[in-house]
Order: C-alpha cells, then sequence, then structure tokens
C-alpha cells in the first residue's frame, strides 16, 4: 500500500521534462546564450564569456526552472556541423534559434538554415523562439527587422516569437525560455515526444 501510495505522490510531484534545442549559425551567440542561462535559471556560474571557444558537436545544459526539468541541446552552427542538426529533431520539444542581430548580412545564411531545420518533418509543431541576440552592442537591429528578414508574420503553422536579447547581460532571455515552455506545454508535440522516448 505504501508503496503504491508513494508512487502516486511522486507521479504527481514529478515535473515535466522538455529537450530545447538551441541552433543558429557560427557566431551567433548560441552557447553564451546557454551559459547565460546557468546563471540565471540555477546557482551554477556559467562559463565567462571570453572563455567560450566556437562548439564543435554538442553542449548540453540541464537545468529546472519553470515548474519543468529543461535540456538544452546546444549545436556547433558551423556549415561542416549542420549536417548533425536533423540527429536531434524527434526528440526536441522546442526550438531556439539564435540570431547575431549586429550582422544582419547573415540574415539569408540563417534564414536557409533555419527553414531547412522547420522543414524536416521530424521537427513539425516544434514551437520557435528565435533570439535576437547582442541587442547590447552598437548596430543591433530590433525585432521588427529581424522577424521580417525571418518571415515570422508568415508563419502560422507555429508558435513563435522574435525576442531581442544579450546573451552578455541576460536581457530578455529568462522571459523568451518561460515563453517556449509556457507554448512546449500547449504544444500537442510535447505528447507525441514524450511518447517517442518511452
Amino acid at each position: 500500500m505504501f508503496t503504491l501510495f508513494s508512487g502516486c505522490i511522486e507521479h504527481l510531484c514529478r515535473k515535466d521534462q522538455f529537450h530545447l534545442l538551441i541552433l543558429g549559425v557560427d557566431k551567433s551567440g548560441k552557447t553564451n546564450v546557454l551559459e547565460k542561462l546557468k546563471q540565471l535559471l540555477t546557482d551554477l556560474p556559467g562559463m565567462d564569456p571570453s572563455q567560450i571557444m566556437p562548439t564543435v558537436g554538442l553542449n548540453v545544459g540541464k537545468m529546472e526552472a519553470f515548474n519543468s526539468q529543461l535540456v538544452f541541446w546546444d549545436l556547433g552552427g558551423q556549415p561542416g556541423l549542420r549536417s548533425i542538426w536533423d540527429k536531434y529533431y524527434a526528440e526536441t520539444h522546442g526550438l531556439v534559434f539564435v540570431v547575431d542581430a549586429t550582422d544582419p548580412e547573415r540574415f539569408d545564411e540563417a534564414k536557409v538554415a533555419l527553414d531547412k531545420a522547420l522543414g524536416a518533418r521530424e521537427l513539425v509543431g516544434a514551437p520557435l523562439l528565435l533570439i535576437a541576440n547582442k541587442q547590447d552592442a552598437e548596430g543591433a537591429v530590433d525585432m521588427q527587422e529581424v522577424s521580417e528578414a525571418f518571415g515570422l508574420g508568415k508563419m502560422d503553422s507555429i508558435p513563435c516569437i522574435v525576442q531581442p536579447a544579450s546573451a552578455y547581460t541576460g536581457q530578455g532571455l529568462v522571459d523568451g525560455i518561460k515563453w517556449l515552455v509556457e507554448a512546449v506545454k500547449r504544444s500537442p508535440r510535447r505528447y507525441h515526444v514524450t511518447a517517442r522516448r518511452r
């Protein structure tokens, strides 16, 4: 009887676990975003930005926030590494796509990468948080320009927003991730991904 009771309590108190995939072209600040989130959402110090090297492969960050267990997968954005992105799509609940808002010349390249990811069957229905990073830097374009450049106004098949943010100061990151977690909780994809993992 005790085992049944404790199992029920454990089930009721268990937090949902969501996998959030962080993508973007190289030098957009993906790993900086992950490290700043560690500082903002946990007691972990996060890595100093000057110590962060380009990601070759995968960085993983696990933290509890918004009554959920979040597992972040930060993948390298160099052209040669983008071919591994699709290996993570089937297990992804929500997508974080990071854009360097100070480098609009690379928006076309980033849009092609994002469109390819969103066109993958394994990622259908995943909510999208597009982080317009480096808002603290001179020359950063605003979220309206980023939204237009990436055609987000035309996207009606998935929940998506542009979040102006700075991985250096932390501005906008918590608000963006909070939105994404809430969107994932409302998404039918939440149940499909969880069922596949069992």
